[in-house]
């Protein structure tokens, strides 16, 4: 009798507790790993950015320590909050925990889809059903959910936003939104979109960057509102693609910029504009430097979901650009595997 396969154990790489340490503040993405190390590296840049004075620097080094032991916690911490939200909380609109229906996805969106898991689908023909943004950069913009739909995941997410169920940040730039898995809707909601839906569409899109290998993901909703986040630095994603959908509601301002592949934050010259539309999602590749201008009124919901291919980052790590160095994680962890897969070439930094 045959027996099941154990499920696959997903790691992250050890540079998440000393790379790319982001102080809002200066503006900056640091490597820390002690006192030493910060003010050989990183004097000069932070007394240009303001951080001059004995006290300054002793904040900053107070922060980023704590940001490690954050880090260090992290999956353990989330994990307990995914326990307690699935054993606690009550949805507003439990409809949203079904799992993916065509019927909450745009015609376009599937129509797209479709074509690209038919027999001799090809680059050419998907592109005359999508919206190209940038040829050279290779980001395009596709509908992705119906209006309704994203009017219900939002009323759940406000739902749950105002509830005393505890939150984690949806990553270490944006402090304000919600982790999908944590909420329980990885299984329902990103998983089958990741496997059904983005799969053959990405497969064609970005074959080097393994878009038909995705097996794993990172699904979280950010929000941007006065007194809270209102805009995102440079940056670039810890993924091999990303699907980034405007979800609502009425705002200006907010629109997402985006330079070079893998370009250094400070060389950004003369970015390209993207304006967010609600139900439509931006597709590009997960180290496109790209970042938000300032929001100017309303709140703005986007999810954002980092699609990851273990047969391209199993070979090198996009945050600290080595092979990885594996630590066993909770869930997808950071997409790496133990497996000795196949791999594929990592994308051309062009």
């Amino acid at each position: 009798m045959a027996t099941a396969a154990a499920p696959r154990r997903f790691c992250r790489c050890a540079c998440f507790c000393s790379e790319n340490l982001y102080v809002a503040r200066y503006g900056l993405h640091l490597r820390f790993r002690d006192e030493r190390q910060l003010r050989r590296d990183y004097g000069p840049i932070l007394r240009s950015r303001g951080c001059v004075s004995t006290e300054d620097f002793q904040q900053l080094l107070a922060e980023l320590e704590q940001e490690v032991e954050r880090r260090q916690r992290l999956g353990q911490e989330s994990a307990a909050r995914k326990t307690l939200i699935a054993s606690s909380y009550s949805p507003a609109r439990p409809n949203i925990y079904s799992t993916l229906q065509d019927a909450a996805l745009a015609p376009e969106f599937l129509a797209a889809v479709q074509y690209s898991a038919s027999q001799g689908a090809n680059l050419k023909g998907l592109l005359q059903r999508l919206e190209t943004v940038s040829e050279e950069k290779r980001i395009y913009r596709v509908p992705v959910f119906t209006a309704a739909f994203c009017q219900a995941l939002l009323e759940e997410l406000e739902h749950f936003e105002q509830s005393d169920m505890p939150k984690g940040r949806p990553n270490t730039m944006n402090n304000h939104g919600v982790l999908l898995h944590e909420l329980g809707l990885d299984e329902p909601l990103v998983t089958p979109l990741r496997e059904r839906f983005l799969r053959p569409l990405m497969g064609l899109l970005y074959p080097d960057c393994g878009g038909a290998r995705l097996d794993s993901h990172r699904a979280f909703v950010v929000k941007y509102a006065p007194g809270q986040d209102r805009e995102l630095g440079c940056h670039y994603d810890n993924a091999e693609l990303t699907l980034n959908v405007a979800l609502g509601k009425a705002f200006t301002g907010g629109a997402l910029y985006f330079g070079g592949f893998f370009q250094a934050p400070p060389a950004l010259t003369q970015p390209l504009e993207v304006e967010h539309m609600v139900g439509r999602g931006v597709l590009h590749r997960g180290g496109q430097l790209h970042g938000a201008r300032a929001l100017n009124t309303g709140e703005r919901w986007n999810l954002v979901i980092w699609l990851r291919a273990s047969a391209v980052r199993n070979r090198l790590c996009p945050m600290c650009c080595r092979k990885p160095d594996l630590v066993d994680d909770e869930g997808f962890g950071d997409g790496f595997t133990r497996e000795d897969a196949p791999t594929v070439d990592v994308c051309a930094l062009t």
